[in-house]
């Protein structure tokens, strides 16, 4: 399994968590199949964002609503590590049930890795995704 997402894509989730190391930021991927085309920062509504993230309901419903009309789907998210571990954590997994097999991307100060949930994979329920990373939004 491979996520593909360009470099000015990947930059811009990292300027996003870059804004706030100590809290986990979060936000969603949008596109097509694995390909991310097109991304957007929500806010974390967790009651703890130093270590969890929820992202907030009504950005996820928009995104969903949009899609409907023809825009973009969903195909996963994004939210960042403050403990400098690019993996699932616990958190994650009981957050991941349910969540339609969507990719999670994890980004830390120094890494991003890229994940799928399918509850049986070797870090906390989640399968490891190549990142393919690209010199273009496409």
């Amino acid at each position: 399994m491979i996520l593909v997402i360009s470099r000015s894509l990947l930059d811009t989730i990292v300027a996003d968590c870059a804004r706030d190391p100590h809290r986990e930021r979060c936000g969603l991927l949008l596109g097509s199949d694995a390909h991310v085309l097109a991304v957007r920062p929500a806010a974390n509504v967790a009651p703890d964002p130093a270590t969890e993230f929820e992202i907030a309901p009504g950005a996820l419903i928009e995104a969903v609503r949009a899609a409907r009309g023809g825009d973009l789907a969903v195909i996963g998210h994004y939210h960042s590590h403050p403990n400098g571990l690019a993996q699932p954590s616990a958190r994650d997994a009981v957050a991941a049930v349910g969540d339609g097999g969507r990719y999670w991307l994890i980004v830390t100060d120094t890494h991003a890795s890229a994940w799928h949930f399918t509850g049986e994979g070797a870090v906390e329920g989640f399968d490891a995704v190549a990142l393919a990373i690209t010199g273009d939004e496409t």
